[in-house]
């Protein structure tokens, strides 16, 4: 009978102390690239599966978060300046092109890419995220052959858009079938922080979300004013 009351201690010990590590699949600051795939002007203009203000707010939230926490960050456009014309001002905020040496290019692929591809590699970490305009080509081709080359892949799917809701759609249908994580941006930006005790980071993360949060940010904003927290 002690031998059992034990054997369910140690057992009830054990558990209690891998109940505290999380999961692989969780992402975190250092684990992880992020690579920011066209959005720009002439990009935006044929999107139709998610608004505009939707998107940038979007972007925003993504691209704050990763300078927020110092991550790994790529950004990356496509005939810049023949086509496509310049970038969100919500990412240049964050990583202004004089200083963030953005990478133009002429593949729609930016695996296929290679100054892309040596930029993103050379972070070396093992998950790469993804988002961009649009899904069905921009993130479709990226995100594939990076699975395809061993790297364990997610999209946030509300950075990114399409020309049509079922494009959108079909595309992030065709990602999660090879087994790429789909996550969006406020989940992006709350999984690196996983902790409100987390001070140096808390300012800056609910500041970002009071700018591009939408309702969420209205929360927070009337606690911190109306309920002094």
């Amino acid at each position: 009978m002690k031998k059992t009351i034990l054997t369910a201690f140690i057992a009830t010990v054990s558990f209690a102390a891998t109940a505290q590590k999380p999961s692989p699949e969780l992402l975190n600051p250092t684990n992880h690239t992020l690579v920011l795939i066209d959005h720009e002007s002439q990009m935006a203009f044929a999107t139709k599966s998610i608004t505009a203000d939707e998107l940038r707010n979007n972007v925003g939230i993504v691209a704050g978060a990763s300078q927020i926490f110092n991550v790994p960050t790529v950004v990356t456009t496509v005939a810049e300046k023949k086509f496509s014309g310049p970038v969100f001002r919500e990412i240049e905020e964050f990583y202004p092109q004089a200083t963030s040496n953005y990478i133009d290019r002429t593949t729609m692929n930016t695996w296929e890419d290679v100054n892309a591809y040596k930029a993103i590699t050379a972070k070396s970490k093992k998950k790469i995220v993804f988002a961009g305009l649009w899904t069905s080509v921009c993130i479709v081709g990226p995100a594939l052959s990076a699975k395809a080359e061993g790297y364990d892949v997610y999209v946030i799917t509300d950075a990114c858009g399409d020309v049509s809701k079922e494009a959108h759609d079909v595309a992030i249908q065709r990602l999660i079938q090879q087994g790429i994580k789909p996550i969006t941006s406020i989940q992006y930006l709350l999984e690196l922080q996983r902790d409100w005790a987390r001070g140096a980071t808390y300012k800056p993360v609910t500041d970002l979300v009071k700018k591009y949060g939408g309702a969420y940010g209205i929360g927070i904003q009337y606690a911190h004013e109306m309920l002094k927290h």
